[in-house]
């Protein structure tokens, strides 16, 4: 039993801060619920560790594994927060940023675009099977992090904010053909301008930008599913990697 409430404390965290399952709409039952289950599972292919002799002692075991919990959960979720940034970069270059909507998997507003893209990623991580390979990513991690076994290092804080850096760029690449497009617009009506004064660029320009982004969004969403399909394979071995990290000598 001990074993197994340290296993579901880990399980617990991942799946409070991961997408998919953290969301408001989702019940926070069948959330204890999956932790439980998962935990019942990967329980018995754990190494047993000794139960402290004090309660002090069990309280922060149980705090450490939450701890390591909340940050795999974190990690894996950086894919999901690069969508939630480039969605905030297509919303404000066609004009979308206003009307900010509810964000079904947070408790913040985001625009109505990142919530299309949050939604595709969650789609394809269901659809793809990658929920499986998390979860046997999940129980490889107390291979490298055994239970109690870990500790908060300098290479997991540089490896952290390596992959904060690289999240821009992803948010980046994703939303590059709306930007590429309403930077065109707006050189060209930059020109216009200059040949013909008399013309009221800023509702011109607002119209057609919004126009072409929402015309590049829809014959660009394979691209980006693609783009946010490779982003997602790459979710177990990040959870591995920092496992990995948590558990060196």
């Amino acid at each position: 039993m001990f074993a197994w409430l340290l296993v579901f404390l880990r399980a617990a965290g991942l799946l409070a801060v991961f997408p998919v399952f953290s969301g408001t709409n989702f019940p926070v039952q069948i959330r204890v619920a999956l932790a439980a289950l998962v935990a019942f599972l990967v329980a018995p292919l754990v190494p047993l560790a000794a139960m402290p002799a004090d309660f002090w002692g069990v309280a922060g075991l149980m705090a450490l594994e939450l701890g390591f919990g909340l940050l795999l959960g974190f990690v894996s979720r950086m894919v999901f927060y690069a969508l939630e940034i480039a969605g905030g970069l297509m919303a404000t270059e066609i004009g979308l940023m206003l009307p900010a909507g509810i964000n079904p998997m947070g408790a913040s507003t985001i625009s109505e675009l990142a919530t299309v893209l949050q939604y595709v990623a969650g789609m394809l991580f269901l659809g793809l099977n990658l929920h499986h390979a998390l979860l046997l990513a999940f129980q490889r991690s107390y291979r490298f992090l055994p239970v109690g076994g870990g500790r908060l290092q300098e290479s997991v804080l540089l490896d952290v904010l390596g992959r904060s850096g690289h999240l821009f760029w992803f948010a980046l690449q994703v939303a590059a053909p709306v930007l590429a497009v309403t930077f065109l617009v707006t050189i060209v009506f930059a020109l216009l301008s200059r040949a013909v004064p008399q013309m009221n660029v800023f509702s011109e320009n607002f119209s057609l930008r919004l126009l072409a982004g929402l015309i590049v969004v829809g014959l660009t969403c394979q691209l980006m599913a693609q783009h946010i399909a490779n982003g997602l394979h790459h979710l177990p071995d990040d959870v591995l990697r920092v496992a990995y990290l948590l558990g060196m000598k």
